[in-house]
Parts: C-alpha cells; sequence; structure tokens
C-alpha cells in the first residue's frame, strides 16, 4: 500500500479545520453568554430591535466599502 503524501493539501485542511473549529467555539462561547439571566435582562432592557437599527448602516457601508 503507497500513500501519496501531498503536503499542500494537508495545511489546507488543517487550515480549514483550525478555522471551523474557531467558529465553532465563538458560537458555542455566544450560547453560555447568551443562556446566563442576567445577560438575558440586559439585552432584554437594551433592545434588541435598537442594536439592530444601529447596526444596520454600518452594515451597508462596509458592504459599499468592499464592493469598491
Amino acid at each position: 500500500m503507497t500513500h501519496n503524501n501531498n503536503h499542500s493539501d494537508t495545511g489546507t485542511d488543517r487550515d480549514t479545520l483550525v478555522m471551523l473549529s474557531g467558529v465553532a467555539f465563538m458560537v458555542f462561547g455566544a450560547g453560555l453568554i447568551l443562556s446566563n439571566p442576567i445577560v438575558r435582562g440586559y439585552l432584554g432592557q437594551f433592545g434588541l430591535s435598537n442594536l439592530a437599527q444601529t447596526a444596520l448602516p454600518d452594515l451597508d457601508r462596509y458592504l459599499k466599502l468592499r464592493s469598491m
């Protein structure tokens, strides 16, 4: 049985694995933070609609800059 070791494929596979594991840790961390009742109370007082209205103009500006 012969194995053809191609090191460039191994590097990209490892990079993809590291990136996806980072995303998984971020989602897990956000879930832990948002499951805390104190944090939920603060988010309820702040209001998610206010956050969305504040963030949308910045997101539009970012997408316009990126398309240039």
